[in-house]
């Protein structure tokens, strides 16, 4: 019964090592930083891996390295010529000096998504509507540009922004469709007339060539007639030139 009582005090204490081990303990997985804080001062960033803190004294902040898809809701943006749009975007970013990160912005995964709102607005209000909808791609570097940096004193990097969606006012959508019935019509136009052009150029040195050769002239006209013949099954009359059998009677 002794040894019982003897033993009580000893599990408590073996009991209290065990927690305190356990509590120090810290694994963190490839994709995670610690950001290590004792008594409220930085101390450094930790991980992966294992390691120890001390329990009471240490605090240990994580912070994901992965790639964030933050998907920027529909803004009201007015473009530069006044046209009301509604515009969505993507970005990805990801945070690469964890100390910044937790230090520097109290929350950067918010101050990210506000940040990216305002600059959408911004930088959207200052182009065209033609602009917007045919260079996509150099809004998106823009963007991108703007975003990253502002967001690089929290320690974040802004890899990509993709404008994603743009709606557009059922008026301007048939104003538009207007504008490329337009655009396609006044392409077949000057196609048309540019193909005339061509044939009437063939035209005049078919000409030239004839005028050189009037014999040319009498076989293409008895081409012609049978070409006609061959298409119609009925009695057409032409009247001959003396040019085309004179050669015959003077022959004769």
């Amino acid at each position: 019964m002794l040894d019982i009582v003897n033993l009580v005090p000893f599990a408590f204490v073996l009991f209290f090592v065990v927690m305190f081990i356990a509590s120090a303990v810290r694994i963190l997985p490839e994709y995670e930083r610690g950001v290590l804080f004792r008594l409220g001062r930085l101390v450094g960033v930790r991980g992966p891996g294992l390691f120890f803190i001390i329990p009471g004294i240490d605090r240990l902040v994580r912070v994901s390295l992965r790639t964030v898809v933050f998907e920027v809701p529909a803004q009201d943006v007015i473009t530069h010529d006044n046209v009301t749009v509604k515009v969505s975007a993507v970005v990805y970013f990801r945070v690469m000096e964890p100390q910044k990160a937790i230090v520097e912005v109290e929350d950067y995964l918010y101050a990210t998504s506000q940040l990216s709102q305002t600059t959408l607005r911004s930088v959207l209000g200052q182009v065209d509507l033609d602009e917007l909808l045919s260079n996509r791609e150099k809004i998106n570097q823009q963007l991108q540009e703007i975003l990253d940096r502002h967001t690089g004193p929290w320690g974040v990097k802004v890899a990509n922004v993709e404008v994603k969606n743009i709606d557009l006012p059922q008026e301007m959508q048939r104003a538009i469709a207007k504008q490329a019935e337009a655009e396609r019509e006044r392409r077949a136009k000057v196609i048309h007339a540019e193909g005339e052009l061509q044939a009437s150029v063939k035209l005049a040195e078919a000409a030239k060539v004839l005028a050189m050769e009037p014999i040319s002239l009498q076989l293409r006209y008895l081409q012609t007639l049978t070409e006609i013949g061959a298409e119609k099954n009925s009695t057409t009359i032409f009247p001959i030139p003396i040019d085309l059998i004179k050669m015959f009677l003077d022959k004769k």
